[in-house]
């Protein structure tokens, strides 16, 4: 669990598809050219909104979504996932860097300054992981969870990111 100001936040990160597949949702972004496009664009908008870089990685199809997952989950939740976690989204979406194998992976963590970055090379393929991920994944599901992004606050879900005000207005009832 991470403090951050006056709210615990704590990530659970989990394989949107594997996700979607297990509660029955189909991806129609992907499936969908034109809401695909669409989406793109909106994303964009989004972006824009918050003031995030949006530069997405043009290596991001062939880049392997689960084993950054497994890399986020290698690290204990807290400060150092949440560090790990800002690295990777800033190098997909943000600052593209090279993500296609353990050691670069590895390499970007410890140049984000996450502890114990170095030695998650060897971690991230093995099976200890995917198994964490898996049950991650089934969590998620038995949730509610059919997509992302997906916030909880207690077990009041919220999906989407037009939805953060929603959450704002929960989480300061429940204060």
């Amino acid at each position: 669990m991470t403090q951050t100001g006056d709210i615990d936040l704590t990530l659970h990160p989990f394989d949107v598809i594997d996700v979607m597949k297990r509660v029955g949702n189909t991806p129609t972004t992907i499936t969908c050219k034109a809401k695909g496009a669409y989406a793109s664009v909106d994303l964009g908008r989004w972006a824009r909104r918050y003031g995030v870089p949006m530069s997405p990685n043009p290596k991001m199809r062939d880049i392997d979504g689960r084993l950054l997952l497994r890399a986020t989950l290698a690290i204990p939740d807290g400060p150092e996932r949440r560090k790990a976690a800002t690295a990777l989204f800033n190098a997909m979406w943000g600052e593209p860097a090279p993500l296609g194998s353990p050691a670069e992976i590895a390499a970007l963590l410890a140049a984000a300054g996450v502890a114990g970055a170095a030695g998650l090379a060897e971690m991230m393929d093995g099976a200890v992981l995917e198994a964490l991920l898996d049950a991650a994944n089934a969590t998620a599901a038995e949730r509610g969870v059919f997509g992302s992004p997906t916030f909880f606050v207690g077990t009041e879900m919220f999906f989407g990111n037009d939805r953060l005000d929603f959450m704002r207005d929960t989480m300061g009832a429940a204060a």
